[in-house]
């Protein structure tokens, strides 16, 4: 009938505007187009103090550089943490862990990286009481003001301990006293060669020198006293040849014998003193 074809037409029109208003809140980058001439009117989003909108390009360039920042700092949080376990989304992914491999580093773990901490806390510690123990003229210093005490070493009733200047006076004496000893060895026995520990430094030998006076060898000095014992005993025989007359003095008193010239039956032998006469 005429009253429902106009109340069809009415929400025809009604939806056509619904959609139309829609359409403009939907779409606010959609130019207004002006059927009337007489209609005029300034765009609220095109106007000149208007804040600057992103086109759709671009907000699907800034959502994707975005999704490539998220990818990156996810990256970078798995490279720097690789304890951290891999949680798997998606039931089919499968794979091998690179720090679980049998072939793998050997890392520590967090209650292991916190003993080996511990340790090396205790072996600074050990390390320091025993310089304290083998260097005891080093000097506490306390961090604490509140503790005080008496030196052990500069106590008034300690052993009188030498400073470092001192130790170095006395061995640079006892070296000068070496020295002195064995220049006096050097002057006391010139018989004793020289030792040449540079093979630069040279000389020439007093005693071998060509104008020396010869100096016979021990071999040589053995064999002269032998040549002169044996000329000794040849003088002795000698001696008692030519002197008969000479008693023969007995060192051994188990040696005896009867004299030739003094036998009962010997002829009677003139004295010097009676030959003189």
């Amino acid at each position: 009938s005429s009253d429902e074809a106009d109340e069809r037409a009415q929400i025809l029109a009604d939806a056509l505007a619904l959609k139309k208003v829609a359409s403009d809140y939907m779409h606010p980058e959609a130019k207004v187009t002006s059927v009337d001439p007489c209609s005029f009117g300034r765009n609220f989003f095109s106007r000149p103090s208007a804040v600057v909108m992103e086109s759709w390009d671009e907000a699907e360039e800034r959502a994707h550089i975005l999704a490539d920042a998220l990818a990156l700092e996810k990256l970078a949080v798995d490279y720097m943490h690789p304890e951290n376990k891999v949680t798997i989304v998606e039931p089919c992914v499968f794979g091998r862990n690179y720090f679980e491999r049998p072939s793998s580093v050997e890392l520590e773990t967090v209650e292991e990286s916190e003993e080996h901490a511990q340790i090396l806390a205790d072996a600074i510690a050990l390390k320091k009481l025993a310089t304290d123990y083998m260097h005891p003229e080093y000097k506490i210093i306390a961090v604490d003001p509140c503790a005080f005490g008496r030196n052990y070493f500069e106590r008034p009733s300690a052993v009188d301990i030498e400073s470092f200047e001192e130790a170095e006076e006395r061995n640079q004496i006892l070296a000068d006293a070496a020295a002195l000893k064995k220049l006096a060895t050097a002057y006391m026995h010139p018989e004793i060669k020289v030792t040449r520990c540079d093979p630069c430094a040279f000389g020439r030998n007093y005693f071998e020198r060509p104008s020396a006076v010869e100096v016979e060898s021990t071999e040589e000095a053995e064999e002269r006293a032998q040549i002169l014992t044996d000329a000794a005993a040849l003088k002795k025989l000698a001696l008692d040849y030519m002197h008969p007359e000479i008693k023969v003095t007995n060192v051994d008193p188990s040696t005896f014998g009867r004299n030739f010239f003094g036998r009962p039956s010997a002829v009677e032998m003139e004295s010097s003193d009676e030959a003189d006469e």
